[in-house]
């Protein structure tokens, strides 16, 4: 458990933070200059808060009130930085091995462990200059796991590197989560990475805490229009590989009862994965059309309405236990009569989803689908 309730003043900029989160990752999320990094720092020992308390499970790490600042070697922090900050002049495996023999700190997991997490085995003989930049930073994220740390702190760690060395290493920090039994804050200001990724979502703006809660709901929240901004809305939906169509190159996933069609994803039959559907993507109908090219029509019921001046109007929908969002006009919320309690048909086109992240048995084609 993280627990984090500060206050500080960075020249004219004022900064309260406020939340918990327990194991798994916790993103923090907001434009550039909404505070996320200096809470990063400040739970790190980097930067000293004018007040508050900072404590991870047992351990207090900050509390103004009873005196305690830990430094930053005994706050026991992993830090991942935007640069992978490897020494040039040493190997992965001394890179890897740097906080136990020069500072002499005991990994809570083993070398192979790690290495084989992260898909760095054939790397070791290698030196940085050596290395794509996905690459080093998943050095990066092997050296501050073994550094045998209380929390891992990741601030803005693909920010660097284009779309196709981030497509490389999403599905290492997707198993990472998955398999580290550490908490991780995760610091981004792409909504992809964060639905694809998170847990727990605390949104920041204008340093304050806008909001705290499971990424599915946070994302699917009406009233942070500002602080999340309208291209990246939309919501995640967690589900099953349900089955693999050959023919058609398609694959099958069950969210909720119903099935959802994706592009070229092959992996486990069970395994779960997790959706990211943009609002700007899904169309809503009263009934399932015919004659489109669209596949998905998952029956949903309307919770929430929100429009203003404008042509746009969001809309959230129930999806089982699960929430969705989709952005459509004014113009057509007022011919469809939508309302509260509505049912209708939320329409997805195949190709609009985001790629889920499965199994990391997989390799590219020279398209860049996936293929075992």
């Amino acid at each position: 458990m993280l627990s984090v309730d500060i206050e500080a003043k960075l020249g004219t900029f004022h900064l309260s933070a406020t939340f918990e989160s327990s194991a798994g990752v916790t993103a923090l999320f907001g434009r550039s200059g909404a505070g996320k990094t200096s809470v990063v720092h400040m739970i790190a020992g980097l930067s000293r808060p004018m007040r508050g308390r900072i404590a991870v499970d047992d351990m207090v790490l900050y509390d103004s009130d009873r005196k305690i600042d830990l430094s930053p070697r005994q706050r026991r922090i992993g830090h991942v930085f935007q640069e992978a900050r490897l020494f040039p002049h040493l190997t992965v495996r001394r890179n890897l091995t740097f906080s136990h023999w020069a500072g002499g700190r005991t990994a809570s997991m083993p070398f192979d462990e790690v290495v084989e997490l992260l898909g760095i085995g054939k790397l070791l003989d290698r030196r940085p200059a050596k290395l794509s930049g996905g690459e080093r930073q998943r050095v990066a994220i092997g050296r501050a796991l073994l550094s045998g740390p209380r929390i891992l702190l990741m601030d803005e760690p693909l920010a660097s590197l284009d779309q196709a060395r981030k497509s490389e290493i999403l599905p290492y920090l997707d198993r990472l989560r998955r398999e580290a039994a550490i908490p991780i804050v995760y610091v981004s200001h792409s909504l992809e990475e964060v639905a694809r990724l998170a847990e727990t979502l605390v949104i920041i703006s204008d340093g304050k805490v806008e909001a705290v809660g499971p990424v599915g709901e946070v994302m699917t929240r009406l009233d942070l229009g500002p602080a999340t901004g309208r291209q990246q809305a939309g919501a995640v939906l967690d589900g099953r590989i349900s089955s693999y169509d050959e023919e058609w190159d398609l694959t099958h996933i069950d969210v909720e009862g119903q099935m959802i069609e994706v592009p070229a994803v092959r992996a486990e039959i069970g395994e779960e994965v997790r959706l990211h559907l943009r609002a700007r993507d899904i169309a809503l109908a009263l009934e399932v059309p015919g004659g489109l090219s669209i596949r998905n029509a998952l029956p949903v019921t309307v919770l929430e309405i929100t429009h203003e001046r404008g042509p746009y109007a969001e809309v959230v929908c129930a999806l089982g236990a699960q929430r969705l969002r989709a952005r459509i006009t004014r113009a057509s919320l007022v011919a469809l009569g939508l309302k509260p309690g509505q049912p209708v048909f939320a329409l997805v086109k195949s190709v609009a989803v985001d790629r889920p992240l499965a199994s990391l048995d997989v390799e590219r084609d020279n398209d860049g689908f996936m293929s075992r």
